[in-house]
């Protein structure tokens, strides 16, 4: 299947990964002067489709210089191993934190393992192959890629993960925000205004951190942002305050419901749903309550489950 490309400006890009859903991960190219760099890989079901996104604009696998991870969750990097045998040439860029399980990936599936379980990660990710250690970028905050003169600046962005970064394009003046920027899906859009709505998955998730690093990202003005779920994102300022707002709501609701027992992450999702479903009426979603929480329904799950682990982290 021919993927459909995705042309913004500046040389920015971005394809369907093909996980889970139509239109629910993009991954997006970066290209200068004949030079590429990839923002976060999909699985490993998506490198077919990055090479033929890559022979529609002319270019082929030696053109690759790096590919980057903004985090090492698995819709994000499960395909990393993939592709930096399919790319010799690319150098592949991650948080510090991130690249012990790049060359190493066992801790990594046994994290998925534990949220999905054993026969989904195999069918969701398949092997997930290790990265050459000398092959990878370990970026620090400020970290600086040059693509053919081209600037990348990564920012260590904490909140939806401790290994998580995000990617200032100078060239673009625009920001490839992995999660750190929230989640927003196409068919939600109403006239062109786009809905937003935090990520607080597991096992990591810091509202403090979440808010620093949003007022982080503002504070380069950016053009546009570029989230994995789903790619190029808007009207910058209201979608920073609506997820300042939705972060706290988040918060509230585990506050709420901090008592302990075997319902509380049932009570958890069941309030994360409403919360959903109020939003998208007030947004002016189109879509019925139904239709929004089967769309939503993995982020819902993912979300409560990540107030639960950050409710019995702040309790010790």
């Amino acid at each position: 299947m021919t993927s459909q490309i995705f042309h913004y400006a500046h040389g920015v890009s971005a394809i369907d990964s093909g996980y889970v859903r139509h239109l629910h991960a993009a991954i997006h190219f970066v290209v200068e002067d004949g030079r590429v760099a990839i923002v976060d890989t999909g699985t490993n079901d998506s490198l077919p489709r990055v090479v033929q996104a890559l022979e529609a604009m002319d270019l082929g696998p030696e053109s690759v210089d790096y590919v980057i991870l903004t985090h090492v969750h698995l819709d994000h990097a499960g395909g990393a191993g993939a592709m930096m045998r399919a790319f010799p040439a690319a150098r592949l860029v991650v948080h510090p934190r991130g690249a012990r399980h790049m060359a190493d990936p066992a801790k990594l599936v046994a994290g998925a393992t534990a949220v999905y379980g054993p026969s989904e990660v195999r069918r969701m990710y398949g092997e997930i192959i290790p990265v050459e250690a000398s092959r990878i970028v370990e970026a620090s905050h400020e970290t600086c890629i040059d693509l053919a003169g081209r600037q990348l600046l990564c920012l260590d962005t904490p909140g939806h993960a401790r290994h998580h970064i995000c990617i200032v394009d100078r060239g673009s003046n625009a920001i490839f925000t992995g999660d750190t920027f929230g989640l927003s899906y196409r068919e939600m859009d109403v006239d062109g205004r786009q809905f937003v709505f935090p990520t607080t998955t597991p096992v990591q998730f810091d509202p403090v951190a979440m808010h620093a690093s949003i007022d982080l990202l503002m504070s380069y003005s950016p053009r546009a942002m570029y989230l994995t779920h789903f790619s190029e994102l808007r009207d910058i300022e209201r979608c920073a305050s609506d997820l300042h707002r939705l972060v706290d709501a988040h918060v509230a609701i585990a506050e709420r419901e901090r008592r302990p027992g075997p319902d509380r992450h049932a009570r958890i999702r069941a309030n994360v749903a409403h919360l959903l479903v109020n939003e998208a009426k007030h947004f002016g979603c189109t879509l019925g309550p139904g239709e929004v929480l089967k769309l939503w329904e993995t982020d819902i799950e993912l979300n409560a489950q990540g107030l639960d682990v950050w409710l019995d982290a702040s309790a010790k």
